[in-house]
C-alpha cells in the first residue's frame, strides 16, 4: 500500500478563512472528498457547503479528476467550507496551469473579512447603548 503511494504525484495547499484553516491534499483519483477522515457530505452536514467548497474544480474542468484529502480546524463549517475552497484552489495551481482561470474566478484571494473586536463601552463591536435624553 505504502509502495502505490509514493511513486503518485500530490499536491497540497492550504486555505484560510476567518479563523478556519484547511490543510488540502490532491491526488489523482476520481472526485472522492474527505474531510477530517469523514465523506464531506457526512461532515458539513449539507450539500450546499461541499458545491461550495469544490467550485475551483468546476472553474477548471477537473471535477472527477483528484481525491481530496482535507484536514480542517478552526472557525465553523462555513468558515471551514471557505477555507477548504482556497486550499484546493492553491492545490490545483501546483497541479497544473489553471492560474488565470482561477485568479479570474477569484479563488486565490484570502478572503479578509474577520470578526471585529468588541469595543468596552459598547454592547457589540459597534452597537452603541441606548441613548435616553431624559
Amino acid at each position: 500500500m505504502a509502495s502505490d503511494l509514493t511513486n503518485q504525484a500530490v499536491y497540497i495547499g492550504t486555505g484560510r478563512r476567518k479563523n478556519a484553516v484547511a490543510r488540502v491534499r490532491l491526488v489523482p483519483g476520481t472526485g472522492k472528498v474527505t474531510v477530517n477522515k469523514r465523506d464531506a457530505k457526512e461532515y458539513f452536514g449539507r450539500q450546499a457547503l461541499v458545491d461550495y467548497a469544490l467550485t475551483p474544480f468546476k472553474v477548471t474542468d477537473t471535477e472527477q479528476h483528484f481525491d481530496v484529502i482535507a484536514l480542517c480546524d478552526g472557525g465553523g463549517i462555513s468558515g471551514q467550507a471557505g477555507a477548504l475552497r482556497h486550499g484546493i484552489a492553491r492545490a490545483l495551481l501546483k497541479a497544473g496551469d489553471y492560474r488565470p482561470e482561477l485568479k479570474k474566478a477569484g479563488y486565490l484571494t484570502r478572503d479578509p473579512r474577520m470578526v471585529e473586536r468588541k469595543k468596552y463601552g459598547l454592547k457589540k463591536a459597534r452597537k452603541r447603548p441606548q441613548f435616553s435624553k431624559r
